[in-house]
C-alpha cells in the first residue's frame, strides 16, 4: 500500500521545487534524506551488488543525483560502505525470487512491514538486528521482527472549507452527505478505507481489528452514489479538491497540509478519526553486502535531524520520536505523529494486513468498479 504515497512523496518535492518553495538543493537533500529514511529511489536503474556496497532496492522515481551530498557521504565516511539504489520495485514476488536464487544482488528493501513480515516467516527476511537498530529511536508499537519502521502517514479527512459553514469534526461527517452535502473522493487501494467505514459506521478504534470487511464493504457500496473518484495517486487527490470536483476527501496527510498552506485554508483538514500508517525497511536473507551492514544503514537512517529535515520537505512523520522536537513550532500541527495529533488518529494493524490485505483489497476493487 505505501509504495503509491513512497512515489508521491518525490512529486512533492518536485513540485515544490518548480513552484520555487524550495530551492533545488533542498530538493536533492530531500529526496537523498528520503532514500536514508524510506528509500525512495535516486535511481530507477538495476544496481548491482559488490563489496563494501550496498543496493537498496525501492520503487523508483526520477533519477537525482545528490544522494552523496545529503546521505550517502556521511554514510560512507562513518562505514566505508556505499549505497545503490535500484528503483526496480521490491515486490514479494520479486524479493522471493532473489532470495530463492541463492544468488542475491539486492540487500534492503522498501517493502511494506507486513509483506517483510510475511516474507520473513517463510526465512526470506532476516530478523532486525536491534542490538544496532535502536529500538529506543522507534515509536512503541512500530518495530517489527523483520522490519524497521522507517516514517509515518495518514490518512486524513481534507475539506473544502468554502462550501461548509461548520466544518467536519469526525469520520461520520464524511459519510453524512446530508449534513455535508457534495461529492467525496476515497483511496483506490483500499487501505485506510475500511478502518473509515467502520468508525463512521459506529465501530469503536480498540475495536476495529479484526476488520469487519462485510460491514466495511456495505458501508462504502451504500454511500458510493455520493463518491465522485477513486483517487490512485496524490496528485489527483489534491486537485479533485482543487478543481472542486469533491467537497471532501480521504487523502495522505503530505497532501492536505499543501493544500491548506496553498489555499490559505481555504482547504483544510483534521487528525480527528486519521489512519496512521508505517514505511517500513527489510533486509534480504543472506544479502550479498553482509546483515551487519545492512543494519548499520536502518540505524543511520534513525537520525532525528534527517528525519526533521525531511518532515519539514514534505510532511511525512518522524519514526523517531526525538525528531518532533526538532521540528518548528509553528508547523508541528502538520506532523502526523505530534503529540497533539497522534491520540486522535488509529493506527493501521500489520499484523492484520499481513494475513487478509490482498483478499480484502480484491473485494474492494470489485466494489468501487462495479
Amino acid at each position: 500500500m505505501n509504495r503509491h504515497f513512497q512515489k508521491d512523496l518525490l512529486d512533492i518535492l518536485q513540485e515544490r521545487a518548480a513552484k520555487g518553495q524550495i530551492s533545488r538543493r533542498q530538493m536533492l537533500q530531500g529526496a537523498a534524506a528520503l532514500l536514508g529514511t524510506s528509500a525512495l529511489g535516486l535511481s530507477a536503474g538495476k544496481a548491482q551488488a559488490a563489496e563494501d556496497r550496498l543496493v537498496f532496492v525501492n520503487w523508483g522515481g526520477d533519477a537525482i543525483d545528490a544522494m552523496n551530498e545529503a546521505f550517502g557521504k556521511p554514510f560512507t565516511a562513518d562505514t566505508g560502505i556505499s549505497v545503490l539504489y535500484d528503483g526496480s520495485g521490491p515486490t514479494e514476488g520479486a524479493i522471493t525470487a532473489q532470495v530463492q536464487g541463492g544468488s542475491p544482488t539486492w540487500d534492503l528493501v522498501d517493502a511494506d512491514p507486513f509483506s517483510s513480515q510475511a516474507l520473513g516467516r517463510k526465512d526470506l527476511m532476516e530478523p532486525i538486528d536491534y542490538d544496532i537498530v535502536d529500538p529506543a529511536k522507534q515509536r512503541e508499537g512500530f518495530g517489527w521482527e523483520y522490519s524497521s519502521s522507517c516514517y509515518f502517514y495518514s490518512y486524513v479527512i481534507a475539506y473544502d472549507a468554502t462550501q461548509f459553514d461548520t466544518p467536519p469534526t469526525s469520520i461520520a461527517d464524511f459519510f453524512d452527505a446530508e449534513k455535508f452535502p457534495g461529492k467525496r473522493a476515497m483511496y483506490k487501494w483500499g487501505a485506510g478505507m475500511w478502518e473509515a467505514a467502520l468508525l463512521a459506521d459506529g465501530v469503536a478504534p480498540a475495536d476495529l481489528y479484526p476488520l469487519d470487511l462485510k460491514r466495511a464493504h456495505a458501508k462504502i457500496e451504500g454511500f458510493k452514489e455520493h463518491i465522485g473518484a477513486f483517487w490512485g495517486g496524490g496528485a489527483e487527490s489534491q486537485s479533485l479538491l482543487l478543481n472542486g470536483d469533491v467537497s471532501m476527501a480521504l487523502i495522505w496527510n503530505t497532501r492536505a497540509s499543501l493544500l491548506e498552506k496553498d489555499t490559505d485554508g481555504d482547504i483544510s483538514f483534521i487528525w480527528q478519526d486519521g489512519i496512521v500508517g508505517p514505511g517500513g525497511i527489510g533486509v534480504l536473507k543472506g544479502n550479498p553486502g553482509g546483515k551487519e551492514a545492512a543494519m548499520k544503514y536502518i540505524a543511520a537512517t534513525q537520525d532525528p535531524a534527517r528525519q526533521a529535515m525531511l518532515f519539514e520537505l514534505m510532511g511525512n512523520g518522524p519514526s523517531n520520536p526525538a525528531a518532533d522536537a526538532l521540528i518548528a513550532e509553528e508547523n508541528r500541527r502538520f506532523n502526523p505523529m505530534d503529540p497533539e495529533n497522534l491520540p486522535k488518529q488509529v493506527p493501521l494493524d500489520t499484523d492484520w494486513y499481513e494475513e487478509n490485505y490482498g483478499s480484502a483489497l480484491d473485494d474492494y476493487l470489485k466494489i468501487i468498479s462495479a
